[in-house]
């Protein structure tokens, strides 16, 4: 998926960003894992606290106290900050619970995504990948992470 990524991204001479929360780099370390992938990844943002996501992305502190950082308001924000604080022209974040653990309101495996695309609206979903353990829960959501971005190339 990553070549296929990196075939559209020079063809539509695109630039990538990543703001991960629960992946903790797991995108841009898959990005990253292609010879070449400099022509297409700009920058990676790993803001696993809510200090991190205010000071490196932007995202405001009254939006984190309001819905909580695993949101899709949240999810937003991060891929809006990515591209803003970037050279790219798209961007992808992350923000879940990979587990264990979760609550009634935000249970295990429950990651929002934000996709941010110059000069469109920015797009959100959550998806419910359910209590597969930490690891499952943080590569199903890296993938899912991938795909956002090779569709929104294709």
């Amino acid at each position: 998926m990553t070549a296929e990524l990196l075939r559209l991204a020079r063809y539509w001479g695109y630039r990538v960003a990543v703001a991960e929360s629960c992946t903790g780099g797991m995108v841009a370390a898959a990005l990253t894992d292609v010879a070449g992938s400099s022509d297409m990844f700009d920058r990676g943002f790993v803001t696993y606290s809510n200090q991190a996501k205010i000071d490196m992305l932007g995202v405001a502190e009254a939006l984190l106290a309001e819905f909580g950082a695993v949101s899709e308001a949240v999810a937003a924000a991060m891929a809006e900050g990515a591209l803003s604080h970037s050279q790219a022209d798209l961007a992808v974040s992350t923000t879940g619970i990979a587990g264990p653990g979760g609550s009634e309101f935000k249970p295990e495996g429950r990651v929002c995504f934000g996709l941010a695309v110059k000069g469109r609206t920015v797009a959100v979903e959550t998806v419910e990948f359910g209590a597969l353990g930490r690891d499952r829960v943080r590569i199903a959501a890296r993938d899912h992470a991938l795909a956002l971005l090779l569709r929104a190339m294709a």
